[in-house]
């Protein structure tokens, strides 16, 4: 059920200048998904009334990832005055004039804080009707986070920003994770007195907390389980340390669902995959973006599908594959490159050192070994021969290669497209197809073999060919030695 009185506002308006990067920090990935992507899945999991996004720093980049993630969320504009004090004010303005109700406020930088942590928070604001609730955390080292400074009553009494803390405020180590729940009246009120008149000239939210306290509305901080879940990604480093905490949390997710994974530690699953039960996850996977595996395929080691579907007990090794399907019980691999476009049917094989593209193998179609196979469809039960190619690009356009159902291919053969090759036909080893070739047909066009009897002696005398050569060619008589004089007698 909708939550009617709750509001949920992500700022998402910072610059993001640690992470030394032309994309929004923001919009840097994180299993598969963008910093604010988890960070508004997780607000939508709390089921509010609206969801508001707070952008400024390239804005229209920022604004068009947020309505792709989540079509209902409403962006809010911040000005040239800096700060989340200003920041939340944009997001009120953006609000229905009619919500009166809680306003609960997250980053969008923040990707590992969990739905029940922020249920959590809202359930003790809310029994405690206070006016302001913050999400604490207790760190080592708490460089660079805002401190919680706690009255002699154990209570919140304000929360002062690294920049303009005394050296005994800085040497507190429970932080503010810059997650609040405040009621939208007293926050409306005291947001107006926010100066910028601080070490930063900002205007910071934190200031509302201190206005409130000293006008006698409760306010408090509730220390979160684990300081990870409120870890903010600011650098390169703080993103790394989150994917990996994050992808340890969705490969055990997934072994407790019933998957196989005997080395998770190698093992990479995006947040958009999707494992079925008893399936197999090898060393040195990773599975991307939309992937889905069924159950009984083994997967890996060392391969990377995006995108692709491995249909029931398929068997996929050392492959690379990208917008592919591979039908149940196909093979592919080793060292198979699955290009988009590819469909593996049902008992299918793509073997080792195969390349596909935008290619259709029928139930049982086979493509073993050494080839590439572009633009082309094979029908059921077909072979194609080992070294084949597909030359489908005649320097301007594309052309499709139809092979139809049980043909067997030669070795080493070259389909120049457009051609079809009927059902039942046959091409021979070194066939070069540039006509089509009708059903249960022969196809070759070998040339007769030439053999130029002692080249080897005139052209590369003195070699060691020459010496075997010679060697092979003389007359051995019986019980002679080959060169020997033979016996006068």
């Amino acid at each position: 059920m909708t939550d009617s009185r709750l509001a949920v506002v992500v700022l998402a308006a910072g610059q993001g200048t640690r992470m030394k990067s032309q994309t929004p920090k923001v919009l840097h990935r994180l299993a598969g998904v963008p910093l604010i992507g988890h960070v508004l899945a997780t607000a939508r999991a709390l089921d509010p009334a609206h969801v508001v996004a707070v952008v400024r720093h390239e804005r229209d980049v920022v604004a068009a990832a947020i309505a792709e993630l989540d079509a209902h969320a409403i962006i809010a504009d911040q000005d040239e005055i800096p700060g989340t004090g200003r920041a939340v004010e944009a997001a009120l303005a953006a609000l229905p004039a009619d919500f009166d109700g809680d306003v609960l406020v997250v980053s969008g930088d923040v990707p590992l804080l969990d739905a029940d942590t922020l249920a959590g928070l809202l359930a003790e604001h809310r029994a405690r009707t206070a006016a302001a609730t913050v999400l604490s955390a207790e760190l080592d080292d708490a460089t660079g986070y805002g401190r919680i400074v706690r009255g002699s009553d154990g209570g919140l009494d304000r929360i002062v920003e690294q920049k303009d803390a005394s050296d005994d405020e800085r040497a507190l180590t429970e932080v503010n994770s810059g997650t609040y729940v405040f009621s939208l009246a007293p926050l409306r009120q005291k947001l107006a007195l926010v100066s910028t008149d601080n070490a930063a000239q900002e205007k910071y939210l934190t200031d509302v907390i201190g206005l409130l306290r000293g006008d006698g509305h409760a306010v408090a901080a509730l220390p979160a389980g684990q300081s990870w879940i409120v870890a903010g990604v600011n650098d390169r480093v703080q993103l790394a340390d989150a994917a990996l905490r994050l992808n340890a949390m969705i490969v055990r997710g997934w072994q407790l669902a019933g998957v196989t994974i005997s080395d998770p530690g190698s093992v990479w699953i995006d947040r958009t995959v999707t494992l079925e039960a008893d399936s197999e996850v090898l060393p040195g996977t990773q599975l991307k973006g939309a992937t889905t595996v069924a159950t009984g395929a083994v997967v890996g080691p060392d391969t990377t599908l995006v995108d692709t579907e491995v249909g029931a007990g398929a068997r996929v090794s050392r492959t690379d594959a990208t917008l592919a399907v591979i039908g149940a019980g196909a093979s592919v691999g080793p060292f198979a490159y699955l290009r988009p476009g590819t469909v593996i049917g049902d008992k299918g094989k793509v073997g080792t050192f195969v390349e596909t593209k935008n290619t259709t193998l029928g139930a049982g179609a086979k493509v073993p070994h050494l080839s590439y196979i572009g633009d082309t469809t094979v029908g059921e039960g077909s072979n194609i021969g080992a070294g084949t190619i597909t030359a489908n690009y005649d320097g301007v356009n594309k052309h499709r290669t139809e092979v139809g159902a049980h043909t067997r291919t030669g070795s080493h053969n070259v389909f120049v497209a457009p051609v079809t090759i009927g059902d039942g036909a046959y091409t021979g080893a070194g066939t070069v197809v540039r006509k089509d070739v009708p059903p249960g047909a022969l196809a070759v066009n070998v040339a007769p073999q030439r053999n130029v009897e002692r080249w080897v002696a005139a052209n590369r005398p003195g070699t060691a060919a020459a010496e075997a050569a010679a060697a092979a060619s003389d007359p051995v008589p019986d019980g002679g030695a080959a060169g020997a004089a033979p016996d006068p007698q």
